[in-house]
């Protein structure tokens, strides 16, 4: 699944970024947004998203979030 169709206050891990754009990918990156990285779905918007990653919150236009692969969070702990 990917932003779009995710459910809102729930934290995902991201599992992919699904582009052919580096500069895409790269400003992804830059934002701490890569594979094995949490993000929380604040809020959907007509035009994109609101995300949590690490400590800041982002609006992601449609392209973007359409391109941020998720996978559901694993809350098991590991001991």
């Amino acid at each position: 699944m990917n932003l779009l169709e995710a459910d809102v206050g729930k934290t995902y891990i991201v599992k992919e970024i699904n582009t052919d754009d580096d500069e895409m990918t790269s400003f992804l990156f830059r934002l701490g947004c890569y594979s094995g990285e949490p993000v929380t779905l604040i809020s959907k918007k007509k035009k994109g998203c609101v995300v949590a990653i690490k400590d800041g919150r982002y609006s992601f236009d449609k392209l973007l979030a359409s391109a941020v692969e998720l996978e559901e969070e694993n809350n098991t702990l590991r001991s």
